[in-house]
C-alpha cells in the first residue's frame, strides 16, 4: 500500500519581518518518533548552505495537543512518539534575494522548497500536497507563478498544488507577488515568462526571442527541426533588480536574476550588450533542462541533500552548457557569427587572466566546488579555475576536435547522452563522457581528456579554430577594463600590475610573480598615491596605457591602517587579451567547416 500523502501549508506570516509560517502534516507518523530532515544544499548550487539556520521557531502538534520536538542534528528534528495526524509548524526567516533560498517582504515572495519544506524521513516517496496561502487583504493583487501542477488553484492563483514525491516538490520554486507575464509555444509546450521588478520590459519581444532559443535547444536534443520539448510546461521566473546576474535550473522552470537594463524596452529592435547577457543566461538555464536535470552525473542519482555529492564532471554539466548558451544565439540567428566570436574572445581572455588555470584542472575544480568555487577569497584567482568558464573552452575544443575528424560533433555527443542517460536512474559514470566521445569519434580521445580536462595544459584553440577559418589574435590590454572589446561579465578589474583592482583602488588579488607581487603589494592594500600624486582610476589607466617596460612607479598604499611605500617595476603587458575574427583568406574546406559549426551566415 502506498504511503499516505504528506500535506504542506505555507503562508506569509509577517512579510515586513521576512517570516513564512510553514507546516507539514503526516497522518500516520512513525510510532517510534517521526523524524524530519531539511536539505543542506540545493541542486545546481554546489555548496552546503545550511538552510536550517533560518528556522527560528519549530513546534509539533498532534490530536492530543502539543508534542515534544527536539533536534537530533543540525538539519534533523525528532518528534516524540504520538498518534497522528502529526503537524510540525516552523517559522522561517526569508531574506535572501537570490535564486537559491527564500525571500519575503511587502512587495514579493519567493521560495525554493528545499529551504522551507521539512521532509518526513522514510516518506520521501510519498505524494505531497502543498497549500499556498495569500498574504492578507493588503496584498490582494498578488499572484503565484510556478510549474508545480495545481490541484485546486486558478492559473497563477493561490491554492493547492501537488507533487509525486518530495524530490518533485522541491524542484518547482514559487514566485508570488505582482509580476508581468507572457506566453509562447516551443516544442509543442507552453512556455511562460513572469517578470518581477521591471514593468517596462518588452515581454512580447522577450517571448519572440526566447521562442527561437528554446526551439533550437529542443531541436538539438530531438535531432530534427520541430522536435518536442521534454516538459508539458516551462516557466522563466525573472527578477529584475538594479544590479544582479544569476540563475538556477529546475526540471520545468528556471529562476533568473538580472539587471533592469538587461531587459528590452518597447521600441528597441537591436540586441544590446545588456540584453545579450540576459539572453545568454536564459539560454544557459534552458539547456540545463536536459544537461544536469535529466542527464545527470552518476553521483547525483539520487541526490543526497544531507551532504556533499562529489563528481569530477561539473566541467561538462556546466562547461558544456556554458558553451552552448551563446552558441545557441548564433545558431538560431539572433546574433551574427562575428558577435559570437567576440563573446568567445572574452571567454578566452578571462581564462588567460586566471593564474589558477595552471594550478587546478577543470576536473579538480569540479570535485572541489563544494569548498572552493563558491567560497571565493583573495587567493581564488591564483588557485582556482572556473569549471564554467574554462569548461566552456574545453567544450569548444572538444567540438572542434570531433568536427575535424568528420565523424561526429558535440551535438552528436549530447544527443547520445540524452538517449542513453536521459532517463531516471541512468546517471553518467565518471568516465562516461570520455568513453562516449571516443566511441563517436572512432578513435581514443584519452589524450585530449588527460591534457585539458584532468590536466592543466593550455588548450590549443588558435590551431583548432584556424581549421575552421577563424583567426585568434592576442594583444596586450589597453586599459584596466579591456576584455577584448567589451567588459566580460563577472570579471575583476585587470591591469599590467598583475593584480585585480576594485573601484576604490584596493587590490582584490595579486598574481604570483607579477610586478605587484615582486614589489611586495598584497591583496587588501589600497593605493592612495602614485609618484606623490593622489591616485585615481583614470591616472592608473593612463600610466598603464603607456610603454612601461622597466618604468618604476612609487606607490603609497594603506595596508590596514598603516601607510606603506612600494616601488613597482613595470614590464611589458602580457598578451592576455584575445580577439577572434573570421579569416577572409580561409580555404574553402575551412569555410565549409565553419558554416557547419556556426550556421549559414558564417
Amino acid at each position: 500500500m502506498p504511503p499516505s500523502p504528506t500535506q504542506y501549508h505555507i503562508v506569509p506570516l509577517d512579510p515586513h519581518a521576512h517570516l513564512y509560517e510553514v507546516s507539514v502534516t503526516v497522518v500516520d507518523p512513525d510510532p517510534e518518533g517521526q523524524r524530519f530532515r531539511l536539505p543542506t544544499w540545493i541542486p545546481g548550487s554546489y555548496l552546503i548552505r545550511e538552510f536550517a539556520r533560518h528556522f527560528v521557531f519549530v513546534r509539533a502538534e498532534a490530536e492530543s495537543g502539543e508534542v515534544a520536538i527536539t533536534k537530533d542534528a543540525k538539519d534533523v528534528w525528532r518528534v516524540a512518539p504520538c498518534f497522528g495526524p502529526l503537524t510540525v509548524v516552523a517559522h522561517v526567516y526569508a531574506n535572501d534575494l537570490s535564486v537559491r533560498t527564500a525571500y519575503l517582504d511587502g512587495t514579493r515572495g519567493y521560495f525554493n522548497g528545499s529551504a522551507v519544506f521539512l521532509c518526513p524521513i522514510g516518506r520521501e516517496h510519498a505524494r505531497c500536497f502543498v497549500d499556498i496561502a495569500p498574504p492578507d487583504a493588503a496584498f490582494g493583487t498578488w499572484r503565484v507563478a510556478t510549474t508545480l501542477p495545481a490541484v485546486v488553484a486558478a492559473p497563477y492563483g493561490f491554492g493547492r498544488y501537488s507533487a509525486d514525491d518530495y524530490d518533485e516538490l522541491i524542484d518547482h520554486p514559487f514566485e508570488t507577488g505582482t509580476f508581468a507575464t507572457a506566453t509562447f509555444i516551443a516544442g509543442g509546450a507552453q512556455h511562460d515568462i513572469a517578470v518581477t521588478g521591471e514593468p517596462r520590459a518588452d515581454l512580447p519581444r522577450m517571448a519572440q526571442d526566447l521562442t527561437r532559443i528554446c526551439q533550437w535547444h529542443i531541436d538539438l536534443f530531438g535531432g530534427a527541426p520541430g522536435s518536442t520539448a521534454p516538459v508539458d510546461r516551462y516557466l522563466f521566473q525573472v527578477l529584475a533588480v538594479g544590479d544582479g546576474y544569476g540563475g538556477l535550473e529546475h526540471r520545468a522552470s528556471t529562476s533568473l536574476i538580472c539587471g533592469r537594463d538587461q531587459l528590452p524596452r518597447p521600441g528597441t529592435e537591436a540586441i544590446t550588450d545588456d540584453y545579450l547577457t540576459f539572453l545568454g543566461l536564459a539560454s544557459h538555464e534552458y539547456f540545463h533542462t536536459w544537461n544536469v536535470k535529466r542527464i545527470k552525473p552518476e553521483a547525483f542519482v539520487p541526490y543526497d541533500l544531507s551532504r556533499e555529492n562529489y563528481t569530477r564532471q561539473l566541467w561538462a554539466f556546466e562547461g558544456i552548457t556554458s558553451y552552448y548558451d551563446d552558441l545557441a544565439l548564433v545558431r538560431c540567428g539572433l546574433i551574427s557569427p562575428a558577435r559570437y566570436l567576440e563573446l568567445v574572445g572574452r571567454t578566452i581572455t578571462s581564462v588567460l587572466r586566471t593564474p589558477g588555470r595552471m594550478t587546478q584542472s577543470v576536473a579538480d575544480s569540479s570535485f572541489d566546488a563544494w569548498i572552493k568555487f563558491y567560497r571565493k577569497d583573495e587567493n581564488t584567482p591564483n588557485a582556482v579555475v572556473s569549471y564554467y568558464v574554462k569548461g566552456s573552452l574545453v567544450a569548444l575544443a572538444l567540438d572542434l576536435t570531433l568536427r575535424s575528424t568528420g565523424n561526429a560533433t558535440l551535438d552528436d555527443l549530447m544527443r547520445a547522452l540524452w538517449v542513453r542517460h536521459g532517463h531516471p536512474g541512468m546517471g553518467v559514470p565518471e568516465n562516461g563522457i570520455e568513453r562516449l566521445a571516443s566511441e563517436l569519434a572512432g578513435y581514443d580521445l584519452g589524450d585530449f581528456f588527460t591534457r585539458y580536462v584532468h590536466g592543466t595544459e593550455e588548450i590549443p584553440l588558435a590551431r583548432l579554430l584556424a581549421e575552421f577559418g577563424v583567426a585568434v589574435q592576442l594583444r596586450a590590454a589597453t586599459g584596466p577594463k579591456d576584455r577584448g572589446g567589451k567588459p566580460a561579465r563577472g570579471d575583476t578589474l585587470h591591469s599590467t600590475l598583475g593584480a585585480g583592482i576594485a573601484a576604490n583602488l584596493a587590490l582584490t588579488h595579486v598574481s604570483p610573480g607579477s610586478p605587484a607581487s615582486r614589489a611586495g603589494l598584497s591583496s587588501g592594500d589600497c593605493i592612495v598615491a602614485i609618484d606623490g600624486i593622489k591616485a585615481t582610476t583614470e591616472m592608473l589607466t593612463s600610466l598603464l596605457q603607456r610603454p612601461s617596460d622597466g618604468k618604476v612607479l612609487s606607490m603609497h598604499a594603506f595596508r590596514r591602517d598603516e601607510l606603506r611605500t612600494f616601488d613597482v617595476v613595470l614590464e611589458t603587458a602580457p598578451l592576455d587579451t584575445a580577439w577572434l575574427d573570421l579569416d577572409v583568406d580561409a580555404v574553402a574546406s575551412s569555410v565549409a567547416r565553419r558554416v557547419a559549426w556556426l550556421g549559414p551566415h558564417a
